[in-house]
């Protein structure tokens, strides 16, 4: 990668993420509305990868309830007063960009955040060989049965995570 940086995503990237979407998560698939709710109500958690100024990636992810996450494909309608979680929805990085910094500089940012936020953890659902990447940043497996019926929307491999802020 020669020139990557994350920015903050806009309404006109909603194309971009559904064409990153489409070619990252064939079998997990999302309308473009989804991407397009999460940026509107909670923009300050979503960016986008640009590598010699095309997108190679995106992220999503906005205040939550812990061990509820919401259906995929779903609107939310509203971000909550209540949340006890910073969520990442989704962090997806077309193959050039994987092993480059660039998904360890956005989870710094996102773990920061929602320290900031005052958020007590992150949480996220690992879905196929990515738990390897979020254990290496501080997220643990959250073994829960009242997850099994939630889980099995993201496929056989999802992996409900956390990672608890220091205080």
């Amino acid at each position: 990668m020669t020139d990557a940086k994350w920015r903050p995503m806009t309404p006109a990237d909603i194309a971009a993420v559904d064409a990153i979407a489409a070619a990252i998560h064939v079998a997990l698939p999302e309308h473009a509305f989804v991407f397009a709710e999460r940026q509107r109500l909670y923009p300050k958690g979503c960016f986008m990868l640009e590598v010699d100024g095309k997108p190679a990636g995106y992220v999503i992810s906005h205040p939550w309830h812990y061990l509820r996450p919401p259906p995929l494909n779903t609107l939310v309608e509203r971000m909550p007063e209540d949340a006890s979680t910073y969520y990442i929805h989704d962090l997806a990085l077309l193959p050039p960009s994987r092993r480059t910094g660039a998904g360890s500089a956005i989870a710094r940012k996102l773990i920061t955040h929602a320290a900031a936020a005052g958020l007590p953890n992150v949480s996220l659902i690992a879905v196929y060989d990515a738990a390897a990447f979020w254990l290496r940043h501080g997220f643990d497996y959250v073994e829960d049965p009242a997850l099994t019926t939630k889980l099995a929307g993201y496929g056989p491999e999802a992996r409900m995570m956390a990672r608890r802020q220091t205080p």
